[in-house]
């Protein structure tokens, strides 16, 4: 009798166990999963794994998790046999329904919704065996045709590969993917909402900042279309832009792209004017330039913008002065120093000490860096060749 009700309290544990890891699971994120097996644990890697097939987990972990109490009840029920009868029986079987039910599954489940990550990690040996069992028994169990799993990667390169764009998108700061302020197209203060529409049109956003008219190029605010299309839809006439701005969101250009991101989000906030350590206008920055830097171009049906690298047929590359110096050495595999500057225009001020002359060419170990199109103060464009290149010599 004693190692009946010993059996019974060992299963209602594990499922206990088994239910708190799973609420934990799924409510834990695979980016951070990723992120913390990459810094050394193995057990999120194992979680990682799991969050692939997230509709997978609830059912196969449920179906075990419903086994080991049902495996619980019948040793207790067969001692409390033994021991009670009549009304003392149904009272304590009552008694066990309500402990296996707490103790295996509701206290479990809150706990594990409250640590997300914390107990996925601990239990995760457990979750792998428990969604294997599971997930065999729910196969066995379906109608339907078992579904054709595409092959792993060879030697886990998409594995990798998202755990690098995991831990470069936690590392990057907001001046590496922000529209610097060469770029920003921008209202003046002293216009009608007429006239902001009209820029709204031209170059289709749906926010634009809006600056001062002394000269100091300073942001005073945000316009929306939205904001825009209200008025014009009541039959409102024109008014000062002024009016219908709303109040800018500034962040540092050293501020980190994860945290900014998180802010953004909290505050339900889509643009963020970037300021340098002196205070002065660096750029902007959206949501959709933090999310690209995790996943790639974001481009809609009205994107036309030319691509940062373009491949010459006479040899060597023309660039946008933009790419940044990580995708250049990428591109080129060199090794290129970034130490005050992020992108391949900044680089070519560097080199030059100046404003660069438009043809100007500049040798940067193992390429040469032409600047083939000066806009103002602005390096636009940049041909890249690589030493030994025929042309390389003269830049033509």
């Amino acid at each position: 009798m004693i190692v009946a009700f010993a059996t019974s309290v060992a299963l209602v544990l594990v499922a206990g166990a088994l239910r708190a890891g799973g609420a934990s699971l799924v409510r834990t994120s695979r980016a951070d999963a990723l992120h913390d097996y990459a810094e050394g644990n193995p057990a999120a890697g194992v979680v990682a794994r799991l969050l692939e097939d997230r509709a997978r987990l609830q059912p196969a972990v449920g179906m075990v998790h419903s086994g080991l109490l049902v495996a619980a009840a019948v040793p207790a029920t067969w001692a409390l046999t033994e021991l009670f009868s009549g009304w003392g029986l149904v009272v304590s079987l009552i008694l066990l329904a309500i402990a296996l039910v707490a103790i295996g599954d509701v206290i479990p489940r809150g706990v594990g919704r409250r640590n997300p990550r914390i107990l996925a990690y601990r239990f995760a040996f457990l979750l792998e065996r428990a969604v294997g069992l599971g997930g065999a028994a729910a196969d066995l169990m379906s109608d339907e045709e078992p579904r054709e799993m595409e092959p792993e990667p060879v030697d886990g390169q998409h594995e990798r590969a998202l755990i690098s764009s995991v831990l470069e998108f936690s590392e990057t700061l907001v001046r590496e993917v922000m529209v610097p302020r060469t770029d920003m197209v921008v209202i003046d203060k002293g216009v009608s909402t007429d006239e902001a529409l009209d820029l709204f049109i031209q170059h289709g956003y749906s926010r634009i900042p809006v600056v001062a008219t002394d000269g100091t190029e300073d942001v005073v605010g945000i316009v929306y279309a939205k904001d825009l299309l209200q008025l014009m839809d009541r039959g409102e006439g024109a008014k000062p832009v002024v009016g219908v701005m709303r109040e800018a969101y500034f962040v540092p250009e050293t501020k980190r792209v994860p945290d900014l991101l998180r802010d953004m989000q909290a505050s339900k906030i889509h643009i963020a004017v970037v300021v340098d350590e002196f205070g002065g206008i660096a750029g902007l920055v959206t949501i959709e330039d933090l999310l690209e830097e995790l996943v790639g171009e974001i481009a809609d049906e009205y994107d036309s913008e030319e691509p940062y690298v373009v491949e010459l047929p006479e040899g060597g590359f023309l660039l946008d002065a933009r790419l940044s110096v990580d995708e250049l050495n990428d591109l080129l595999g060199l090794e290129l120093p970034r130490d005050e500057w992020d992108t391949v225009g900044g680089l070519i001020l560097d080199l030059a000490g100046r404003v660069p002359r438009e043809g100007e060419r500049f040798d940067a170990e193992g390429v040469i860096l032409i600047a083939q199109r000066v806009q103002g103060r602005r390096v636009a464009q940049v041909r890249a060749v690589t030493k030994g290149v025929p042309g390389a010599a003269t830049g033509s």
